[in-house]
């Protein structure tokens, strides 16, 4: 693995799945193909009862590679992306994120994927896709199935970025802790006392009975907005002006089409 690390605790019952790129853990192609493969394998995996993402470093992740979102690009780094959610939606074994530092874009699309979030007081939360001219598919529908439509459009349309506060209240963040160190204090006591005791197999019907809507609605409207993404929106002047102008570090230039 290259860009991610892979630790099992608890007796093999929990896979911490750590984003590691040294940098700001971008999502790029690279670190989605060795999530996949994990989460592949997974699947033989039943005595599975709690997968983990962590970002290495001060960290969750910048979000996804702004380079792959180019027109050239944007269809395969949309499908190999989204895979991730499919994948994560039918192997129904309960994730947490565990949030320091920024979490954007694809990042947050990544932790709102997951059944429990928590943050430390250094977490940063938002999709900016809007800033550069795009909008985020996941985020798009899990968002307001998260935290409500009023909240989720806040975030979507104006592409702000909120701070742990915030995203308590919110409802996005299940547990708040001062830092990082309590933070993984905290989750690993909840995990001893809420996921351990339980039956491996009885969590995942579990999950997969909460999330019957959720689900539902993944399944439905995530090809949709992929299709809406690759087929219309990378057709007009601005969406690739927005990516192009970040690329080049300079102000966009929109025409309004």
């Amino acid at each position: 693995m290259q860009k991610i690390k892979i630790e099992f605790t608890n007796n093999n019952s929990v896979a911490r799945i750590i984003l590691d790129d040294g940098k700001g853990n971008v999502l790029d192609h690279i670190m989605m193909e060795e999530i996949q493969q994990l989460l592949n394998e997974f699947r033989n995996a039943p005595h599975l009862k709690l997968i983990t993402f962590e970002g290495a470093g001060k960290h969750f992740s910048f979000g996804a590679s702004v380079e792959e979102h180019t027109k050239e690009f944007a269809g395969t780094m949309l499908r190999g992306f989204h895979q991730l959610f499919y994948s994560l939606r039918d192997l129904c074994i309960p994730t947490a994120a565990i949030i320091s530092g920024s979490c954007l874009g694809g990042g947050l699309e990544l932790a709102l994927m997951c059944n429990f979030m928590f943050a430390d007081k250094s977490a940063k939360l938002g999709q900016p896709e809007i800033s550069l001219g795009v909008f985020p598919p996941p985020a798009s529908i899990l968002l307001s199935e998260k935290i409500g439509l009023a909240r989720a459009e806040d975030l979507l349309i104006t592409g702000r970025t909120i701070l742990a506060d915030e995203a308590k209240v919110a409802g996005l963040i299940n547990e708040l802790f001062e830092n990082k160190e309590s933070m993984e204090e905290g989750v690993a006591k909840w995990t001893e006392t809420y996921i351990l005791p339980k039956s491996a197999s009885s969590l995942r019907f579990g999950v997969k009975a909460a999330r019957m809507k959720f689900n539902h609605v993944i399944s439905n409207f995530l090809p949709q907005l992929e299709s809406m993404y690759v087929n219309k929106l990378m057709e007009t002047h601005d969406a690739n002006e927005g990516i192009n102008s970040f690329l080049e570090k300079r102000k966009p230039v929109w025409n309004n089409g």
